[in-house]
């Protein structure tokens, strides 16, 4: 008897989950499938679990496939259960591939290819809560995009596009995607959006997107102009979609326990807002090369904005740049400085200078500190006048965080919005008007 054993939440249950079983039972003889528990997801990072525990198995069960069902609690649990059950064969999905390799030693290890479109007309029908999404750009940021959507209970990425042809194959045959040559034809196969292409084109794609009766999800820069801000949550509010600007840090488990702090009055009033991001670019890169839409600013200032403009309110009274051009005259260091009625802020970034990235609240009882990397807000400390007094907080932040805002997105999506205020949209069309307003005021040789 060949026994094989394969692993998953199995949550929303769908057309998907029946292949991959149907699959793993034509493997072997004898079929052990291990259903995770809600804790064990959380601690691995899976978010936004909907089904109960009992309704998995019971959906596991009824397929038929499963020999045996058990339950998994733990990590290093799956190496227990090989040699328990004396398993010839672990099987997962291909969206797996490599993870599980040091299984090799104890058993054979397959991964199983992706079911693609599994939000077919069937499924469609037996569940209407998995969000069909559709990536627009397939750059760094949105190779990051795929495996942290796997890890949020309710989405499957189905498309993508991308008008250079073979970026857009290249990224659907990795990922196990269709790709789509045509935007109409994109648009019918998806119900919500992710874009993640230059910045410069984000305008038309969320106005095309929404006009088509979608869901955005975009990353940042959202617009760099604050009239095409407003004029898109408009639109968004008129064809009753939401739209999502993706500041990853924004919607972080950390950093939302830091604003708290921050706000509780434990540092008293805060008179002043210190935020620095900095990486060193390769020179070639799109962001050191583009003269009209690359440069530190642009590419960074929604980080070091984040903090100042949730701390203060979207509206300073006076905002001036100072800057450290390249010889193409793009921006490589950015210091943005915003003056409030009772409050000053410093935004510095940089992709051609390297500084310490830390952020700072000053209040008068105290100050918050967190270290570099502030944007993923892990760990933080209060300190007050007493240098003994240092109370710290820590928190976790998994995987590239991306995670978090496709959750946060999910949920706004299907009508929960007590999270809209981690991200408003006035505070996003702010920090587009300071984008526009920097733009204005650069280099010339940068473009306006």
């Amino acid at each position: 008897m060949i026994k094989v054993i394969t692993y998953g939440t199995f949550d929303l249950f769908h057309e998907g989950h029946f292949r991959i079983l149907q699959r793993a039972k034509q493997l072997g003889d004898y079929l052990i499938v291990g259903v995770t528990t809600e804790d064990y997801d959380q601690a691995r990072g899976k978010l936004n679990v909907i089904d109960s525990l009992m309704t998995r198995i019971e959906n596991v069960r009824k397929t038929g496939f499963a020999d045996e069902i058990i339950i998994e609690e733990s990590q290093g649990q799956k190496f227990r259960d090989i040699k328990k059950y004396q398993v010839d064969i672990f099987t997962v999905g291909s969206d797996w591939i490599g993870q599980f390799d040091y299984l090799k030693d104890y058993c054979k290890v397959v991964y199983l290819d992706r079911t693609k479109n599994i939000s077919s007309t069937m499924l469609r029908i037996q569940n209407k809560r998995i969000q069909r999404i559709g990536v627009i750009g397939t750059g760094r940021i949105a190779v990051r995009f795929i495996p942290e959507a796997k890890l949020v209970s309710g989405v499957s990425v189905e498309a993508v596009y991308n008008p250079h042809i073979e970026s857009a194959i290249q990224y659907a045959n990795r990922w196990k995607l269709d790709y789509y040559r045509e935007l109409e034809d994109f648009y019918q196969a998806v119900d919500s959006v992710y874009i993640a292409s230059p910045h410069e084109t984000h305008y038309g794609y969320i106005k095309s997107a929404l006009e088509h009766g979608k869901h955005v999800l975009c990353e940042k820069p959202m617009v760099l102009k604050g009239e095409q801000a407003k004029e898109l949550f408009a639109l968004a509010k008129e064809q009753n979609r939401i739209l999502f600007e993706g500041i990853k840090t924004a919607y972080c488990p950390g950093f939302g326990k830091l604003m708290a702090m921050a706000c509780s009055g434990l540092i008293g009033t805060v008179r002043n807002v210190e935020a620095c991001f900095t990486k060193l670019e390769n020179p070639k890169s799109r962001e050191l090369t583009d003269l009209q839409y690359g440069g530190s600013f642009l590419e960074l200032g929604s980080y070091v904005m984040l903090p100042i403009i949730k701390m203060f309110g979207p509206a300073p009274e006076q905002v001036q740049f100072e800057r450290i051009n390249g010889e193409n005259g793009l921006d490589l260091f950015t210091k943005a400085y915003f003056r409030y009625p009772n409050g000053l802020g410093t935004a510095t970034c940089g992709l051609g200078v390297k500084s310490e990235g830390q952020l700072l609240i000053s209040g008068t009882k105290g100050y918050i500190l967190a270290e570099a990397p502030w944007w993923k807000t892990a760990y933080f400390e209060i300190h007050h006048e007493d240098p003994t007094d240092v109370e710290k907080f820590s928190e976790r932040f998994l995987g590239s965080g991306l995670r978090y805002e496709i959750s946060d997105f999910l949920s706004m999506i299907n009508g929960n919005d007590k999270n809209g205020f981690k991200l408003t949209p006035e505070e996003s069309g702010a920090m587009a008007g300071v984008m526009e307003q920097f733009m204005e005021r650069r280099n010339p040789a940068a473009g306006k």
